[in-house]
């Protein structure tokens, strides 16, 4: 990334005492931050329209959505690798966040409050799934591009603090506008945060080097299509140990999260019976995870990547779980659970995927676009249903959930040795 005009505005000044942010760098990181300050909070919300989609179509049927979620997201990753070969990184990003929003407008016209197609919900409930994880994906491949190894590190965690300002801006806005403008007003909400999103990324397009520099005689651009075949990020993938780890790392991830999650499901029920009691606890957990990655990822994860190297972001949350899944296996309580539960969700956000995604600092075009999308997408999702039927298969076998959990703990040393065995190949790296 070049020099770009500095900002001296208090605003601007605020946000570079957070963080070890160069003057020539403001404009980008600031621009970055409300990128993913759109994308994340224009999706959380719409989240709860989701939930509350789930919620008509029944818990059987949404469980069948689990599995089509997983294999539309497979299927996705070609249509997705076709798109970044052939189209200009300039044209095709906007025109994802605009596409999104044309979407999500056509949904809240065919959507009425009174009654929702079945359809229309199912539709809605697979793609708004699948949309997640893909639009980080693609944000994160962007800002890789842009930014030099040495960069992210130090900016990272700063920019990740923009998503989840927006992921506690989205919901507070929804809460606030549930009542008076319905789930079809919520939806043109979240197609208007897409619109910002566009003014955002144009903003960095227009700051990124290989865009607004004329490319030498004999040169194309560099924001042209990456080129390749668009079923490519599964053969580098499965070409490469490296990225493979990668996989493993996200699998291991994933079958946690799912484990906890149904426990969270269970314990919650069990200790609160009062319907609108649970609404506040998980409410009152969400405030606090957020709260935490905020200051965090603003003060402290650029700082410890910097000083510590990323081996100790991806290892912290891990080791943390080892002794979270023990503790709950031992007193299988709601106190323990919460901890646990807000350690888990604050250290993936503010460590883990900041730290995920300077794995990737380092390799080529193709990669981070089409390897990438393909790890954080598809193989997330799977993984998501198949660690879902294991625990269902586990307590139905043990009738007891301490032996999931010590499973869980199993899984988490080995996902803490696979973050380490990354981390540590990452920081001792030259490239």
């Amino acid at each position: 990334m070049t020099e770009t005009t500095s900002s001296s505005s208090p605003f601007a000044n605020l946000f570079k005492s957070a963080a070890k942010i160069e003057p020539r760098e403001t404009a980008a990181v600031l621009s970055a931050f409300f990128l993913f300050f759109f994308v994340l909070g224009s999706y959380f919300a719409v989240r709860p329209v989701r939930e509350t989609i789930g919620s008509i179509l029944g818990s059987d049927y949404v469980a069948d959505l689990w599995l089509y979620t997983a294999i539309f997201s497979i299927a996705i990753i070609p249509v997705y690798g076709w798109l970044v070969a052939k189209v200009r990184r300039t044209v095709l990003l906007p025109c994802i966040y605009g596409l999104v929003a044309v979407i999500l407008a056509i949904i809240g016209a065919m959507m009425t409050d009174k009654d929702v197609d079945k359809t229309v919900g199912a539709f809605f409930y697979v793609w708004i799934s699948v949309l997640n994880l893909m639009l980080v994906s693609v944000f994160w491949s962007f800002l890789l591009e842009m930014f030099s190894r040495e960069q992210t590190k130090r900016l990272f965690g700063f920019i990740a603090a923009g998503g989840t300002l927006g992921a506690l801006v989205g919901p507070f806005t929804t809460r606030m506008l549930a009542q008076s403008i319905g789930d079809s007003g919520i939806l043109y909400v979240g197609a208007a945060g897409f619109v910002g999103a566009i003014v955002c990324q144009r903003i960095l397009l227009g700051l990124w080097e290989p865009v607004t520099a004329a490319p030498a005689p004999g040169q194309e651009s560099k924001s042209k299509g990456v080129g390749g075949n668009p079923f490519a990020g599964i053969t580098i993938v499965l070409k490469s140990p490296y990225l493979l780890s990668i996989a493993l790392f996200v699998v291991l991830l994933s079958v946690a999260n799912t484990i906890l999650y149904f426990e969270q499901l269970r314990i919650v029920a069990e200790t609160f019976p009062d319907r609108a009691a649970r609404t506040e606890v998980f409410a009152s957990i969400d405030f606090v995870v957020q709260s935490l990655t905020i200051v965090t990822q603003l003060f402290l994860t650029g700082r410890i990547a910097t000083k510590l190297g990323v081996r100790s972001l991806l290892t912290f949350v891990p080791i943390a779980m080892i002794v979270g899944f023990l503790a709950l296996a031992a007193f299988n309580v709601f106190a323990v659970f919460a901890v646990v539960f807000v350690a888990r969700r604050w250290g993936e956000y503010a460590f883990i995927r900041p730290g995920r995604e300077m794995l990737f600092s380092s390799m080529g075009t193709e990669t981070k676009y089409k390897a990438k999308s393909f790890i954080d997408v598809p193989v997330y999702r799977a993984a998501d249903y198949v660690g879902a039927q294991a625990k269902t298969a586990i307590d139905v076998v043990t009738a007891s959930p301490a032996a999931s959990l010590v499973i869980g703990a199993i899984l988490a040393g080995a996902w803490a040795s696979v973050g380490w065995f990354l981390g540590r190949k990452y920081d001792e790296s030259k490239a």
